[in-house]
């Protein structure tokens, strides 16, 4: 596995250790997805495929938030970004918005002038170090510009 499914698998254990229902079985679901990745690829996961599975729950679970707000239930939305904040420790840092600004404008500048094209050239940069919503909402401003 790789050095990241180490570490999830490692604080799994440790979980199970101390007793922390909350923490083992939401690092069980984690590890119990990283291992469907490995199926569906025939192969042992990278540390860029355990990161994408990282970031697809907690995609799932920011859309869980949104709707357990809008059901007005602020308990189980309340679970949703506790466990957020617990997988967000596992991925690498993020970019800063100046960072992504930067980036988009330099994009414009060398002549993407729609957002098609504009997203294609700056996304590749920040795989895995900016949510896309957050470059889309940027990119959107500066071509308002």
């Amino acid at each position: 596995m790789s050095l990241l499914g180490d570490k999830l698998q490692a604080d799994l254990n440790a979980a199970r250790k101390a007793q922390d229902k909350a923490a083992v079985l939401l690092l069980g679901t984690i590890l119990s997805d990283v291992k469907n990745k490995r199926i569906e690829l025939r192969a042992e996961p990278t540390d860029d495929d355990v990161l994408d599975v990282l970031r697809k729950g907690i995609k799932r679970r920011r859309e869980s938030v949104e709707m357990y707000d809008k059901g007005n239930r602020p308990d189980l939305a309340e679970k949703e970004r506790a466990e957020v904040a617990a997988l967000e420790k596992y991925l690498p840092a993020q970019a800063s918005e100046d960072e992504i600004r930067a980036a988009v404008r330099a994009a414009i500048a060398a002549g993407a002038a729609s957002m098609g094209p504009l997203m294609g050239r700056v996304n590749p940069q920040f795989k895995g170090k900016a949510d896309g919503s957050i470059i889309s909402r940027i990119a959107k401003e500066e071509l308002a510009r």
